[in-house]
């Protein structure tokens, strides 16, 4: 089976300005689309002239030519996207002479007229824009699924509470109210999120866990539809790109806890090599496999074979956290020895991972910024295509992509998140080789907090001041390198490369949503973290099932209502509920994926 984001990069490539020129025809002849809008040009002007758009999400984008329309009181319709505000600008033909210029936002099935016509004054021209047919509310389903799911949180909410009123209204001993409790039982939480329960388990960090599959399942669904719900197209956060660090950080708390774990039981070095060795390579084997598996093909698919994938990079990031923690770790913690670095004891005793950091961080600088790309600027980090004003049309990612076509040649990700909207030609992989040392930073962020957990977690105030401190250092480092700014920053927030800024936003972020629900399930027990505890038990299984059956029916279709969201909405929502239910079902049978 193909990577599920390169089959929706390739089914957003027929909504991303699909603008075929669509020369003399009439408004009947379109068949609108989701986010696609109706724009007829109407040229009342003696000479012909052509229409140009460029994406405001597009920056220093080149102009790129929609439409033209002779001169004479002709017109002509075209499909425009509704996805961004466009800019508009409309040139003489010929001469290439700027008439008129304006920013425009259309919406999901509008019908619109651009008239262009002369002013009062021979020399000027106007342009207007006026609305033929209403848009409808691209955002309706989305409401009407957000009330949905409110009320059915609620109802989830209050049906305990109803459950003990009737049966305690029953005659004693002729029912039994027990209602079956969530088990907090379990191995430390480690990796494979699938153990047996046997010891004390934090249930706030499989509720991240699952939460955060449980919006990577909706995402590769589709999301809906809805841009936000997919990855950025270069620089900047959607919703698709808070996933995989999450799961990163989760990785690099579960080692720290599940390792100090096995330590105290008496495991020894060597076993611990044997386990993180063995659980890397399945990890990236089924990886390997599943990215690069087809029914047509057979288990590998040699035409269109790719070596990076997400599990490949968690395998190998659980690797290095893995071996740091079994020749860093600390058997005791020495809570009753008086030192003056007892209060930063989980920064100091672990100085030789820090250096370890330091060193890949400044790996990661040096050769972004540092090595020379052939025919590129040194220290590039733009998409290429037309973006940067059409300057570095075939520089994409710059010294990252250079470093994977160097190491893998040819075998890394053709179909990038931002090849429809700045028109790149070239291959770029967001899970190649230099990011994954940015990928290891965010895993030891996440060892981090396994360790202030590990250290502090009999005082729940000193568990939560430190994940605050930590959330408030990362959001300014963020804040500086971008410069609270999607483009404009020295390091600009960028999930393809995961850049340093993307790491230390997510870091913060982080920080912040285990703390709150450590501080919500563990500490206060106002929430047993369900339904995402449940797919956060079992996370391999989830994830690698979605992934080869997420596009075989039930959990998906070929949909015939096109035109709007509702349907893509719903099958997104259907797919992640029936993965959720199954994990709920496997819980309750008390089975659990184990690597």
């Amino acid at each position: 089976m193909r990577d599920v984001r390169g089959i929706l990069t390739k089914a957003l490539l027929a909504v991303i300005f699909s603008n075929g020129l669509c020369k003399g025809s009439s408004e009947r002849e379109h068949v609108l689309k989701m986010d696609e809008a109706l724009l007829t040009v109407h040229n009342q002007l003696p000479e012909g002239i052509t229409l140009l758009f460029v994406s405001d999400y597009c920056y220093k984008c080149l102009y790129q030519p929609l439409v033209s329309v002779s001169g004479g009181q002709s017109n002509t319709s075209v499909v425009v996207s509704t996805l961004f505000a466009l800019t508009l600008m409309v040139e003489q033909d010929p001469g290439n002479r700027t008439l008129c210029r304006r920013m425009e936002t259309f919406e999901e099935a509008g019908h619109y007229s651009l008239w262009v016509r002369e002013s009062e004054t021979p020399s000027d021209v106007t342009c207007f824009l006026s609305v033929d047919k209403n848009p409808s509310n691209s955002y309706l389903p989305l409401l009407a699924a957000a009330v949905l799911l409110s009320f059915l949180s609620l109802l989830w909410t209050a049906a305990p509470y109803i459950y003990r009123w009737k049966c305690t209204s029953k005659i004693i001993n002729l029912i039994s109210c027990r209602r079956p409790q969530l088990s907090t039982e379990n191995e430390g939480p480690s990796i494979e999120s699938g153990s047996q329960p046997r010891s004390s388990r934090l249930k706030s960090l499989d509720t991240f866990r699952g939460f955060s599959l449980t919006i990577m399942v909706f995402v590769n669904y589709g999301g809906g539809g809805y841009w936000f719900f997919q990855h950025a197209p270069w620089n900047g956060l959607t919703v698709g790109d808070l996933v995989m660090p999450w799961f990163v950080f989760i990785i690099g708390t579960s080692v720290v806890l599940a390792f100090s774990s096995m330590r105290r039981r008496g495991v020894g070095r060597l076993q611990l090599l044997r386990k993180l060795s063995w659980r890397t390579a399945v990890l990236m084997l089924i990886g390997f496999c599943f990215i690069n598996y087809s029914p047509k093909d057979g288990l590998l698919s040699w035409s269109w074979l790719r070596i990076p994938g997400v599990l490949q990079r968690l395998g190998f990031t659980y690797f290095a956290l893995a071996l740091m923690q079994t020749f860093t770790a600390q058997t005791d913690v020495p809570l009753k020895q008086h030192h003056w670095w007892n209060p930063i004891q989980d920064l100091v005793l672990y100085w030789p991972e820090w250096i370890f950091i330091i060193i890949l961080e400044t790996v990661w600088l040096c050769v972004t910024f540092l090595l020379p790309v052939p025919d590129c600027p040194t220290g590039y980090l733009g998409p290429g295509g037309i973006g940067d004003e059409g300057l570095f049309p075939n520089c994409t990612g710059g010294a990252a992509a250079y470093v994977d076509k160097w190491l893998l040649g040819d075998n890394i990700y053709w179909h990038p998140t931002c090849k429809a909207l700045y028109r790149t030609t070239q291959p770029f992989d967001p899970e190649g080789v230099l990011g994954t040392i940015n990928s290891v930073v965010m895993g030891f962020m996440g060892m981090q907090a396994g360790k202030i957990l590990l250290f502090f977690r009999p005082k729940t105030h000193e568990v939560l001041t430190r994940f605050l401190v930590w959330a408030v250092l990362l959001g300014t480092c963020a804040a500086i390198l971008s410069k609270c700014t999607r483009d404009e920053g020295f390091i600009p927030v960028n999930k393809n490369l995961w850049s340093l800024s993307y790491v230390t936003c997510m870091g913060f972020m982080s920080f912040l949503l285990l703390g709150l629900m450590y501080f919500i399930i563990d500490i206060k027990g106002w929430w047993g973290g369900q339904p995402f505890i449940y797919p956060g038990m079992n996370s391999i299984f989830v994830y690698v099932g979605h992934s080869l059956l997420g596009f075989y029916f039930p959990f998906s279709w070929e949909m015939r209502f096109q035109d709007s969201h509702w349907e893509w909405l719903f099958k997104s929502l259907w797919g992640t509920f029936l993965w959720v239910l199954i994990a709920y079902l496997l819980y309750r049978k008390k089975f659990f994926l184990k690597i």
